[in-house]
């Protein structure tokens, strides 16, 4: 295989979706076979020193495809005769692929994977175009799910379209797994043993439905009077949700646990009874979730799931069998969900049985890495 240079603002320490996403492809290539280029990041230090292969940071706190970071990009590439590209996201740092590829002859395949934000960029004018710009350069985008490829490959020109593969997420099913619930960690964040745990792990924005939940609270109540909301996560939305938690009665039963490092997360899972992420689109079809990874590690984990209707979201959960699709805005319905899953426990353990197997048959890191892998090799010769 060749060796493979990663460009990305997304790499551990930060926390998030694409972060996971980039680290769990990275740390499957043999040492030997990549390299990573990033943006500088608190911490990033020593947990790059922990790492078998080499981290390069840049100085600034946000890469942008500028002549300086396209310049330091190719160089790595001849430096550590890189072969591939991978851009960990598309949008911006793709725009570089023309100029890397010219700087950096040695370099044969450029892959740039999309998100959830490369939505709007393909519905917007300007963005659009630097969209289709990318599309034109690179070998292969790539696409999380039917519906991010149905949104982004209008924006590209038809053969850079015909040549969209998808690159799913994944969890690792022996990290994320059914097991006993530390009662320390419960007894951490003041819930009681027997307390109905409802669990949001994701960052606090608007976009993920947080507010739906504490609004949805009180509604549960009525039928589980005991019933625990975990936010688990950092993020601008954390005062204005205090503020609601305290408006609707419920600031008791809504604990803030802030964000943690990924390796933390299986605990928080395993102490829960039901995840819930009620995520909406935002901002006229701009702002939707390219998909979700927190839904599938919470299926690996056995836990049924409330999944929002936005975007690719809808594509982790089968409605009625793993979980529940539901409008994160109708908050009628998401607490006659959530109460429905709490009252009838054999129900929650079925589904979480089911979403457990559908996970460890389709939807696992070592699956998404061999795709990578693929689509990264150079094209036979002929």
């Amino acid at each position: 295989m060749p060796k493979t240079l990663i460009v990305t603002n997304d790499f551990p320490p930060r926390q998030g979706g694409i972060e996971t996403f980039v680290h769990a492809m990275a740390v499957r290539f043999p040492p030997d076979e990549v390299v990573v280029y990033t943006s500088a990041e608190p911490g990033a230090r020593a947990h790059d020193a922990e790492l078998p292969f080499p981290v390069v940071r840049d100085r600034a706190r946000t890469l942008l495809p500028t002549r300086r970071v396209t310049a330091r990009a190719a160089d790595l590439a001849r430096a550590h005769g890189c072969e591939a590209v991978w851009f960990g996201a598309a949008a911006p740092l793709a725009l570089m692929a023309g100029a890397l590829r010219r700087r950096a002859p040695s370099v044969r395949r450029i892959v740039a994977t999309t998100h959830g934000h490369e939505v709007w960029w393909a519905r917007t004018p300007g963005t659009r175009q630097a969209l289709r710009r990318i599309g034109a350069t690179v070998d292969t985008v790539t696409h999380l799910g039917d519906y991010t490829r149905r949104a982004i490959a209008p924006a590209l020109d038809r053969a850079a379209a015909t040549r969209m593969r998808p690159l799913t997420p994944g969890v690792d099913p022996d990290a994320f797994a059914p097991h006993p619930a530390a009662p320390a960690l419960r007894t951490a964040y003041g819930i009681a043993p027997t307390a109905p745990v409802i669990l949001c792990a994701a960052r606090l924005v608007p976009r993920k439905g947080q507010d739906t939940l504490v609004r949805a609270l009180p509604l549960v109540h009525r039928s589980v009077p005991n019933a625990t909301l975990l936010l688990v996560g950092a993020g601008p939305y954390e005062r204005r949700l205090r503020r609601l938690a305290a408006a609707k009665g419920v600031a008791h039963s809504v604990i803030f646990a802030g964000g943690h490092p990924h390796t933390a997360l299986p605990a928080f899972y395993a102490a829960s009874d039901v995840f819930a992420m009620p995520c909406r689109t935002r901002r006229a079809g701009l702002e939707v979730e390219g998909l979700g990874i927190v839904y599938l590690e919470a299926a690996a984990t056995g836990l049924p799931t409330l999944t929002g209707t936005s975007g690719g979201a809808p594509a982790t959960t089968l409605d009625g069998e793993t979980g529940y699709v539901v409008d994160g805005r109708a908050i009628p319905t998401v607490a006659h969900r959530l109460t429905h899953l709490l009252t009838h426990p054999e129900l929650a353990h079925a589904m979480g049985h089911k979403a457990r197997s559908r996970i460890r048959s389709a939807w696992t890191w070592n699956h998404t890495h061999d795709t990578l892998r693929t689509l990264l090799a150079p094209a036979p010769s002929r």
